[in-house]
């Protein structure tokens, strides 16, 4: 019947852990279904075709069905047949002809293939979904794989960045190495790519802290793209919680994956993964049957009360997960859980997360899967990041997550868009931004680090598109350049698109970095999207979810002197930003005077160095900011003898330049211009004593660090992060 199955010695097994897992000696499999009258195991030969024996679960405990296997080890392939009512209107589907995955599967082989049979009903039928279908689904189905999880980590302890400390790059597996020239070609796009040493020592050598992995637990690609010649490129379509997508890896082992955060470990480099566990593949009341619709309907899905034959669709792709029911919230954090202790991540940023946080009465702060995460001793002691938005009732909630989380902020990137755009009226609104979004965030002993600033992610223009075009160019996706944010505060500097125009060049490698300078030398935690560095296009494609193809892969041997200038310009900033503690306060700066310090944490001036006056702050036409960080005022509120650097940040975002007059803010003191956006060159460090003028030029942005001497620590800390960036 199978390779080390013997027959007639089924045990009854134990509810846990769910899932599949074997010991040495055979495999226990325990799924919940708090409905289902029968659950049968199925068991496939090696290339998941035939199914060699069918047996069913002999036990039923707590709303698990369980039993165990001897005999049966890592590879076996298996499935699910689960039996129940079909009855849509009580909020039942299940169909025993329909193969059902498991959700707690930690891998899978072969795709998902479509066709009629994956479906609970009769397609066309009168009564849609009423209806009953009695076709197999099997053959259309990816299988699961039991897995065996040893593996000799080098390192005994996870590496881990402090939050202060954290720079956040948002790449793709796939799109990352797939054209990589140093990557042998069978690895391109996979794990065991990402984990060349080329591609580490560059991301290494960039400066970065943090690689976030847009999704790559297991998805599917929707029949409309495939139909399309697309695919789900992206990823945000999750099927499998605990499991690897099998694309990216380039041998069928877990192992690979296990490989490279060891390797990325070992480089001083953290992994964070994108999650979804907000919606599944399955969709509302027509969609397929594939693994929690078949499994238990009713309690996996969030349906409307009164109709349960229909979903609630908060997400916006016909399905909600619903983590009110606590099996569906013990799934999600035993997902979490397996990849921060099995496969030893670092983190997670979460798709829609308000969608997780949502109960029946809407957002709730203290709801039950934020509570716990709060409380649960592995994901408390993580990076957990939110995409703190949905597009349910009450969805929007950027600051409104609880104390330990992170959030996208996308007021920081509107913002910073609309200030170099040149829009009016942005000066106060870029003043929070700049200093971590206080006003949403400075609650509940809560850190700047919460802030995660962006100006692009992987949902929208590449920086280089950004000052390229003022419309989405879409069309390659097949839906008229209708899909795609309308709202993209972009500004093609004159020319749409590709240009020969020299100015308009020019100014659109100056609008780079002074996008770049403002994320990088702002207070909260900073994400950089892989390929910004060096000018990065998708051809005007806001929206390329869809291209698993040339218009998302990173081409490197397209990258140019340009190109290498900008990331030199960004390994710039982020060596001054590691160098200078100023530049990423672990408390908010707010302006507030220390009577004990006799100092302001910082002050907001003018180009004569004075307070900005209302009139300033609420004056339409003003584009130019400066923004002066007292370094004696200690983020811990104690002096010490030499303190932090001081610094001044001074922004110009119009066509004219500015002449601003250095602030006296130290006896015997002068200021240094560390970092000017005029030029892609380093400014000449010429020493300007306080009081004295600087010109910022139209369009640029200029960093100045108050020193004394040469002998001065802040003097010889900046000089020794710049001078590193040279050393082999």
């Amino acid at each position: 019947m199978g390779s080390g199955y013997e027959s007639g010695r089924l045990a009854e097994g134990s509810p846990f852990p769910r899932g599949a897992t074997y010991d040495g000696h055979g495999v226990n499999f325990a799924l919940f279904s708090a409905h289902a009258t029968k659950v049968e195991l199925c068991l496939f030969d090696e290339a998941g075709e035939t199914e060699w024996a069918r047996v069913t679960l002999p036990e039923y405990t707590d709303e698990v069905w369980h039993g165990y296997l001897p005999g049966l080890g890592p590879g076996t392939r298996y499935a699910y047949r689960v039996h129940g009512p079909y009855e849509p209107d009580a909020g039942h589907r299940f169909n025993p002809n329909k193969l059902v995955l498991d959700p707690y599967a930690k891998a899978f082989m072969g795709s998902l293939q479509w066709g009629p049979e994956l479906f609970g009903y009769e397609i066309g039928h009168p009564d849609a979904d009423l209806s009953f279908d009695t076709r197999d689904s099997a053959h259309l189905m990816p299988k699961c794989v039991v897995v065996d999880s040893r593996f000799q980590w080098q390192q005994s302890e996870r590496w881990r960045v402090p939050w202060d400390r954290t720079v956040l790059y948002e790449l793709h597996v796939r799109g990352y190495t797939q054209r990589h020239p140093d990557v042998p070609e069978h690895l391109r796009g996979t794990f065991a790519g990402l984990a060349h040493d080329a591609v580490i020592e560059r991301i290494r050598r960039l400066g970065v802290t943090s690689v976030e992995l847009l999704p790559v637990q297991m998805f599917v690609d929707q029949p409309y793209l495939l139909d399309k010649g697309l695919r789900n490129y992206w990823g945000y379509d999750t099927l499998g919680f605990f499991a690897l997508h099998p694309r990216y890896l380039s041998a069928p082992t877990i192992d690979e994956f296990k490989y490279m955060v060891q390797r990325f470990h070992a480089a001083g480099l953290e992994v964070i993964l994108d999650v979804v566990y907000n919606h599944t593949p399955e969709g509302n009341e027509l969609g397929p049957t594939l693994c929690f619709k078949g499994v238990d309907n009713a309690s996996y899905y969030r349906l409307l009360p009164d109709q349960p034959r229909y979903y609630i669709n908060d997400t916006g792709t016909g399905n909600t997960v619903n983590l009110s029911h606590p099996r569906v919230l013990q799934t999600v954090t035993d997902s979490l859980r397996y990849w921060a202790t099995e496969m030893r991540v670092d983190g997670f940023r979460f798709d829609l997360a308000t969608i997780l946080a949502r109960e029946p009465h809407g957002y709730d702060e203290g709801g039950g899967f934020l509570d716990s995460c709060r409380q649960d001793p592995v994901l408390s002691s993580i990076k957990l990041i939110a995409e703190p938005w949905d597009c349910g009732p009450g969805g929007y909630q950027v600051g409104g997550f609880p104390p330990g989380w992170a959030e996208w902020n996308d007021t920081f990137r509107d913002t910073v868009r609309a200030f170099w755009k040149g829009d009016e009226g942005q000066v106060a609104e870029l003043a929070a931004r700049l200093t971590a979004s206080g006003d949403k965030f400075n609650r509940r002993g809560r850190r700047p680090w919460a802030s995660v600033n962006f100006i692009t992610a992987h949902d929208g223009f590449t920086l280089h598109d950004l000052v390229s075009y003022n419309d989405k160019h879409n069309e390659a996706n097949g839906e008229d350049n209708r899909d795609g944010h309308a709202d993209n505060r972009s500004w093609n500097c004159g020319a749409e698109g590709p240009t020969s125009d020299p100015d308009v060049c020019r100014l659109r490698e100056r609008q780079k970095r002074n996008l770049l300078a403002t994320l990088l030398l702002s207070q909260g935690t900073p994400m950089l999207l892989a390929g910004d560095e060096f000018g990065r296009t998708q051809q005007g494609n806001n929206n390329a979810y869809c291209q698993d193809n040339e218009t998302s892969w990173v081409d490197w041997e397209a990258i140019d002197d340009e190109g290498r200038s900008l990331t030199d310009f960004v390994q710039r900033l982020l060596a001054l930003r590691q160098a200078l503690p100023v530049l990423r306060r672990n408390r908010f700066l707010t302006g507030a005077w220390s009577d004990e310090l006799e100092v302001r944490d910082c002050a907001w001036v003018d180009p004569q160095g004075q307070d900005l006056s209302e009139a300033q702050w609420h004056d339409p036409n003003q584009k130019w900011l400066g923004l002066l960080i007292d370094g004696r005022a200690q983020s811990s509120g104690i002096a010490r003898p030499s303190g932090d650097a001081t610094v001044l940040i001074v922004l110009n975002a119009g066509h004219e330049e500015v002449t601003f007059v250095l602030p006296d803010v130290a006896e015997a003191r002068c200021w240094v211009a560390v970092l000017d956006t005029a030029e892609p060159v380093p400014p000449d460090p010429e020493r300007r004593e306080a009081g004295s003028t600087h010109v910022s030029a139209a369009r640029s942005l200029q960093l100045h660090v108050l020193v004394t001497d040469d002998s001065d620590e802040h003097a010889r800390t900046v000089r020794e992060a710049l001078g590193a960036l040279h050393s082999p």
